[in-house]
């Protein structure tokens, strides 16, 4: 098993990396969350790894961190859900937009990626709950509750998501709800 890979990165094709290791080049398939973070061409990089062996090849998925590795392997434990909807899933969603989209059961999240209908996002959402949030830090999981109220208040008035997100950004930690949707409102009453 190839549990991590570290070399110089040769080459860059989303979502396919090629990784010389000591004069050995490694095709590694990684979601495009890690993709993004590679440094340029030429440079030295370490990928956490995932090796696949079915009958028609032998396939390499990398990861920038172990957060993705694990969330990885918790999508293709899901019945109909293999390695390259895995991978689309994790290009998608953050490990962290997956952890908090699965706790509070949002379908409409996943059905945003590519390849994932309804009744595939309540698959996942059945098959993981709980099992991506224990593993995770509370950080990234899931805001308080009353941030997540305030967010849902504030869209229910008729705010897009990235006016909403942004003025939930500007709030002082600890706010109560009440008093988050009144500052909240306040903040973008003046933009």
């Amino acid at each position: 098993m190839i549990g991590r890979l570290t070399g110089i990165l040769l080459e860059k094709n989303p979502p396919q990396v090629l990784l010389d290791v000591h004069g050995v080049g490694y095709e590694v398939d990684v979601p495009m969350s890690t993709f993004y973070n590679l440094p340029a061409n030429g440079e030295k990089i370490t990928l956490l790894t995932h090796f696949v062996v079915r009958e028609d090849g032998q396939f390499l998925y990398g990861f920038a961190s172990e957060a993705e590795r694990f969330a990885f392997r918790q999508l293709i434990k899901i019945s109909g859900v293999g390695a390259r909807m895995a991978l689309a899933v994790l290009s998608g969603l953050s490990v962290g937009d997956l952890a908090q989209a699965i706790a509070r059961q949002e379908v409409g999240r996943l059905i945003k990626v590519p390849g994932i209908g309804k009744k595939t996002a309540e698959r996942l959402l059945l098959e993981l709950k709980g099992k991506l949030a224990e593993t995770l830090p509370s950080s990234v999981v899931a805001p308080p509750d009353s941030q997540h109220d305030i967010l849902n208040a504030l869209l229910a008035l008729g705010y897009n998501d990235r006016e909403a997100s942004a003025a939930l950004k500007q709030l002082p930690a600890g706010s109560s709800t009440s008093d988050g949707i009144r500052q909240a409102l306040k903040l973008l009453s003046k933009v």
